[in-house]
Formats: C-alpha cells, sequence, structure tokens
C-alpha cells in the first residue's frame, strides 16, 4: 500500500469516528443548551471546560502525540518494536505520575486559574465556575493517557479505537444532562460529573487494542528512558506552535468575559460549529499523515514526504474551503437549527450566527495549519512553529482588544481567523 493510499484510509477511519462525534457533540450542546440557554450556568460551565479541554487539545489532538509519534517510529523503524515498546511502557509510567501532579494542583488552584480564563467573571458566576473546574480538572489524567495510546495505536496502524473515544465522552456529557443535572441542587454539577464519567470511558476503551497490538503495561522498563528525554524536548514547544487555534480560542474567552452576558457561550456555539469540519477533515487528515511523514523523515525520504505533504494539503482544501463557503451562507439556518429551543432564543442565535460568520472565514487556514504543523513535527523541529505560533498569539490578542469595541464578540472571533490566517503564511514561508 502507497503511503498516500494509507493516509487516505486512515483519514477516512479517523474522519468517518469524528463525523459520529461531532454529530453527538452538537446533539451534546443542543442539549445544553435546551436546559441551560446561554446565561450564567452556560457561561460558567463552558468557561470551566475550556481548561481541561484545552489540555486535551493539546495533549490528544496536539503537543504529546505530535511528540511521541516520531520517537515511537524512530525507535521501531532502527530499533525494533521491543525498544519502543520499552519507551512506551516507559512514557505511561512517567506520565501518569506528572498527570496526578497536575490535576491536584488544579483543584487546589482553581480560583486562581479561573480568575486568570474569566477575569470578568464575579459573584455567583465565579463561585461556580472554580467548583466545576475543581470538578473537572482530574479529566485531563485520563484524556492525557489517552493521547498516549493514541500515539502508540497511530503508529502501529491502529486509528478506531482513539478516533471513537471523543464518542464516549458526548454520550456521557449527555446522559448526565438528562439524568443527573435534574435531581441536583446545582444542576451544571452534573455536566461536571458526565465529564469525569466520559474520562474513565474513554481509556478504557483503548485498552483492548493495544493488547491485540501485543503491548503489555507490566513489562520491565526503565523508569528514565533515553528517548523520553528526546520526546520532551520535542514536546514542550510543540504545545505553542501546534496548538495555536485552542490557544486563540482561550484567549477570545477570556476578552468575552469582559463583554455581555452571553458573550462566551455565543463564541462557544460558534466555534463548536466550525469544529465540525475542521475535526471531521483537517484533524483527521493530520492525524493520518503524522505517522507517514514520520516514517519518511526517519528513513530520510524527503521526497516522499514532500509528496505526501503535498497531497494532504490537497485533500485538506477539496474538503475545508467547500464546508467554509456552506457555513458562511447557511450561518442563520443552521444555527437556528440546531440550537434555538427551549432557553435558547432568537436573539441568541443570531449572535452566535454572528460569531460563525467570523470564525468560518479562518476556516481554511484553521485546517491548512494542523497539516504544516505535522509536517515540522514529522522532522522534529519544533522551533519554527513555536516562532510563528508566538507572533499569531500576540497578533490575535492586540487583534482582539482593537476588533471587540466595534464588533464586540464577533470582533474576537475575526481576530482568531486574522491570527490563524498569519500563522498558516508564516510557516508556509519557512517550510
Amino acid at each position: 500500500m502507497s503511503e498516500n493510499t494509507r493516509v487516505v484510509k486512515a483519514a477516512g477511519i479517523v474522519g468517518a469516528a469524528t463525523l459520529l462525534s461531532r454529530i453527538l457533540g452538537f446533539i451534546r450542546d443542543a442539549v445544553i443548551a435546551w436546559f441551560f440557554g446561554a446565561g450564567l450556568s452556560s457561561d460558567a460551565f463552558i468557561a470551566a471546560f475550556r481548561i481541561p479541554n484545552l489540555l486535551r487539545r493539546l495533549f490528544a489532538e496536539g503537543s504529546l502525540s505530535s511528540a511521541f509519534i516520531p520517537v515511537f517510529t524512530q525507535y521501531m523503524v532502527h530499533r525494533g518494536q521491543p525498544e519502543a515498546f520499552d519507551l512506551a511502557r516507559s512514557a505511561f509510567r512517567l506520565l501518569g505520575l506528572l498527570l496526578m501532579i497536575v490535576s491536584t494542583g488544579g483543584i487546589l488552584l482553581s480560583p486562581w486559574i479561573v480568575k486568570l480564563v474569566a477575569p470578568g467573571f464575579v459573584a455567583d458566576k465565579y463561585s461556580l465556575t472554580v467548583l466545576l473546574t475543581r470538578l473537572m480538572f482530574p479529566y485531563i489524567f485520563f484524556i492525557g493517557l489517552v493521547a498516549l495510546c493514541m500515539g502508540i495505536l497511530n503508529v502501529l496502524g491502529h486509528f478506531s479505537a482513539p478516533a471513537l473515544a471523543p464518542v464516549l465522552l458526548n454520550i456521557s456529557i449527555i446522559g448526565s444532562v438528562l439524568l443527573i443535572s435534574p435531581a441536583l441542587s446545582v444542576p451544571a454539577v452534573g455536566l461536571a460529573v458526565g465529564v469525569l464519567i466520559g474520562g474513565v470511558l474513554q481509556l478504557s476503551i483503548q485498552m483492548p487494542a493495544l493488547w491485540r497490538k501485543g503491548f503489555r503495561f507490566w513489562g520491565t522498563a526503565p523508569w528514565r528512558h533515553p528517548g523520553l528525554k528526546q520526546v520532551g524536548i520535542l514536546m514542550v514547544p510543540i504545545i505553542f506552535g501546534g496548538a495555536v487555534y485552542q490557544i486563540n480560542i482561550v484567549i477570545g474567552t477570556l476578552l468575552g468575559s469582559m463583554l455581555a452576558e452571553g458573550s462566551v457561550s455565543y463564541l462557544y456555539f460558534a466555534d463548536r460549529l466550525v469544529q465540525f469540519p475542521l475535526g471531521v477533515f483537517a484533524i483527521a487528515a493530520a492525524t493520518a499523515v503524522l505517522p507517514s511523514l514520520s516514517r519518511q523523515a526517519a528513513s530520510g525520504d524527503f521526497n516522499a514526504l514532500k509528496n505526501t505533504f503535498g497531497q494532504a494539503l490537497k485533500l485538506v482544501f477539496f474538503l475545508s474551503i467547500p464546508a467554509m463557503v456552506g457555513l458562511i451562507v447557511l450561518r442563520g439556518p443552521i444555527v437556528e437549527l440546531l440550537f434555538q429551543r427551549g432557553q435558547f432564543d432568537a436573539a441568541a442565535t443570531r449572535l452566535t450566527a454572528q460569531a460563525l460568520l467570523y470564525y468560518s472565514l479562518g476556516l481554511w487556514a484553521f485546517s491548512a495549519v494542523r497539516i504544516v504543523a505535522a509536517t515540522f513535527f514529522a522532522m522534529q523541529d519544533t522551533r519554527t512553529p513555536v516562532k510563528m505560533a508566538g507572533l499569531s498569539i500576540l497578533a490575535n490578542i492586540i487583534l482582539g482588544l482593537f476588533l471587540m469595541k466595534p464588533f464586540a464578540h464577533g470582533g474576537l472571533a475575526l481576530a482568531t481567523s486574522l491570527a490563524s490566517v498569519l500563522n498558516l503564511g508564516l510557516l508556509v514561508l519557512s517550510l
């Protein structure tokens, strides 16, 4: 099987699973909008969930997988599967310990984290956001280990179990809104419980697939495997180089908390709609292409690497540009169809559609950045994406502060799109 065929097949598997996850994600958001509307409770949950969700995307779709896959592939190509599995076991032990420390620290520091992420929240909204943040922070422990499972399985040619993991999270949150929240004096707490249950389920589904591939957790392996240092060196800068969009979204949440009530919710629901094609097409393609690019980089076949990169970028543009046009033209009816019910009224639909317009303008750039960044990571070049990411984040902050005055929350969405276009242009020139 050629690498291009392998990438397309893997992208199809990941894209199909992501499509199912996104459909359930919309059902999840529609249920949340129906039950909570766009007000205090939804703002608090969305702001609180931004924190573990950002960490999820940085790990599951960003730094950990992007740093681990090239190194794990290098060991597979040059030293064989037993040595590569030793690296993986060492990574599980060290990562598990670090994630326990991060989760504990997040619980203890939640009041200060919320002040940083949502400085405009006060009184009851602030207290509720702190409570939800504390309840959901342990989610990062489970999803961090899921990300490591994804890296191992993708290199071994298995993509379905990691791609299906978000499906379980969405089902868990939907169930919590319908079954747990109505029975609680603080209904939003049910959402946090659903997130934790989803994390446990996401990790559990990876175990049978790892077993079938011959991986055993209890094998002998050093705590400080030499490959871990290489992974760590790559991972820290990749956090910034590969997750600019997510960081910029959090900046939008921060600035949106200073605007009228509901602004955070409008941005969130609009972002969820953009995440649909972004996840089904761009993230699926980037997930599928990274192992192939890493194999070609490890073997020094850069002509093949350039060909694989070009095919992946064409595939992403072929799918994302029509999706962008569709979202722009049909933004109002789409938001109305998916969300306008219960407490989510016509005014919320109009304001969410406004944010969707400006996010959609940058969809092609959001998508292409995933492929370009994956190419740098496959070659274990993290310095270039970090430099460009820093400029993009700075541009987003400046543009957000400038545009939020005339365009309110829509200006924050537009700033995110413009910053992503800048990031893509700088990365392509460097590549």
